[in-house]
């Protein structure tokens, strides 16, 4: 028997709103599942060594990175577009179950292999675990009050891409690697619960069939594109004839994808969306934004290890001031929304803040203070959380409600592959840059960035300032290319149209008179 919390009313009955407790317990479950799928994209990073000491495999160990962000990417889509056809509590429930299994069966694999595969299963729960937490606070939270939950949401996410190192460093160092992932399963069962007891809504009747076809494209090209991407630039080439087969497959794929989805009855992405201008230029701000503002995210702390020769925790904690100014603009930006329900302003001035950031950061050597790059990163942190959930709130606001969670979904989708392309490319611009600027210094040089970044603070001076050096201003031209990025993204913030708040079911009838169902 259907659960009767996401049973459909009579086609002409009101959809039910949660009550205030159950709305907080709603937010509370899904906020708690979005911070572990975060958590899980940097937290194993540090702990890879120890991975490898005891599994072994160390030619296989970036795929225990690389297969999570691919599933997790892959099924995006997907999720947002089931849980508008079959209810949100039932597909939140099954996403935070799906990550759940996969942090058990991770934190007791016994071989590299076995690894793999679990943060791959791990990855297809996390996938839905971000995304339908913003279709979540679309269902329970009036428009007028959902900038400020989404600030909030966007403060959590850049919390835990900051403290990831730090938690997986205090893990590996203590009751060891294995935590990492079995840490997950009372919050996920608390999130259960929470979900269980709070997200009691309903969801219209209608007849719907699921898009089978059009999630596998998507996820084969995707994968591709991820693929090629990691490989291409690190090992093969990108020329060779396997990078070049998989590009050329992440190309039929994605347009094989789009006439299926001109076709199907219920689309995991609707095409239609694309003609919905707000729709249209978020998506393409959160794709060349999120390129440029993760670069910070996962190259500041390079430059702490590499160039100021801290360890990972003490480049976590360094990280503190990215934290604290992305916090404060996040939550402000969604107070502000709140209030009088403007968003453009908010991704026009943080392009234009990031813009100013990038170029600052472009200019660091070696001999830069940390109170200077600390002001920096502050600036840096301050420009991600005024452009990271503002353009999530205006899709929100220009879609019917039938379509937020296929929105939310599709435009998340774009601001992730931005992020997951723009570190690919940074890494290779990087890498070729750090190559070049050490082979000027010196062979010596050149061997020891090949060995890791220790080596380079064990050359003798001045070789070892001169290679510092180097290194800094390769990480300078790189953050010159992020500059390029978020000036483009800030064109196209300017074209940001801004709407009407939307009304809805939930302005039209407070919600301590809705009614609690069974």
């Amino acid at each position: 028997m259907e659960n009767s919390a996401e049973a459909a009313p009579a086609a002409d009955a009101a959809p039910a709103l949660p009550t205030p407790r159950q709305a907080t317990l709603a937010i509370a479950g899904v906020m708690a599942g979005m911070l572990l799928s975060a958590l899980d994209q940097t937290v194993v990073s540090v702990a890879l060594p120890s991975i490898v000491g005891e599994l072994g495999g160390l030619e296989r160990l970036p795929w225990v990175v690389t297969v999570y962000l691919v599933t997790s990417m892959a099924v995006t889509p997907l999720w947002g577009k089931v849980s508008d056809l079959y209810g949100r509590r039932t597909v939140v429930q099954c996403a935070i179950g799906v990550f759940v299994v996969g942090s058990v069966l991770c934190g007791v694999a016994q071989s590299i292999w076995q690894l793999i595969v679990f943060r791959g299963l791990q990855g297809l729960g996390a996938g839905g675990l971000f995304v339908l937490a913003l279709a979540v606070i679309a269902d329970v939270v009036p428009p007028e009050r959902r900038g400020r939950y989404q600030g909030m949401f966007g403060a959590v996410f850049g919390l835990s891409s900051v403290v990831g190192p730090l938690v997986g460093g205090w893990f590996t160092d203590g009751p060891g690697w294995r935590w990492i992932f079995l840490i997950n399963v009372p919050v996920g069962v608390l999130a259960l619960v929470a979900t269980a007891v709070g997200l009691r809504i309903r969801s219209p009747q209608r007849p719907h069939t699921v898009d089978f076809a059009g999630a596998a494209l998507v996820a084969g090209a995707v994968v591709c594109a991820l693929l090629y991407l990691n490989w291409a630039g690190d090992s093969y080439g990108w020329a060779a004839p396997g990078s070049l087969l998989l590009a050329a497959g992440a190309v039929a794929l994605g347009v094989l994808f789009v006439w299926v989805e001109t076709r199907a009855a219920e689309p995991v992405i609707p095409m239609g969306l694309f003609r919905n201008p707000v729709f249209g230029i978020g998506a393409l701000f959160g794709l060349l934004a999120g390129a440029a503002m993760f670069a910070g995210i996962v190259f500041l702390p390079l430059y702490f290890q590499a160039v100021m020769g801290m360890s990972s925790t003490r480049s976590g904690l360094a990280m503190l001031p990215a934290m604290f100014g992305l916090t404060v603009t996040s939550i402000a930006s969604g107070q502000l929304i709140s209030k009088n329900g403007k968003y453009k302003v908010f991704p026009v001035s943080g392009s234009a803040l990031l813009v100013v950031t990038m170029l600052l950061l472009s200019r660091l050597d070696a001999d830069t203070p940390y109170w200077q790059i600390g002001l920096y990163a502050f600036l840096f942190g301050a420009g991600v959380g005024l452009v990271m959930q503002p353009v999530i709130t205006a899709v929100q606001n220009s879609v019917p409600p039938q379509d937020i969670g296929a929105a939310t979904s599709a435009a998340n989708f774009f601001q992730r592959m931005g992020s997951a392309v723009g570190v690919a490319v940074l890494g290779t611009v990087l890498t070729t840059r750090v190559t070049d600027r050490l082979t000027d210094v010196g062979p010596d040089a050149a061997r020891a960035a090949d060995k890791g970044v220790t080596a380079l603070h064990r050359l003798p001076e001045p070789l070892r300032g001169r290679a510092l050096d180097g290194y800094a201003h390769a990480m300078g031209d790189m953050f010159l290319v992020c500059v390029l990025l978020v000036a483009v993204a800030l064109v196209v913030s300017l074209f940001l149209k801004e709407m009407p708040r939307r009304a809805g079911p939930a302005t039209e009838r407070p919600a301590e008179e809705a009614p609690a169902t069974s």
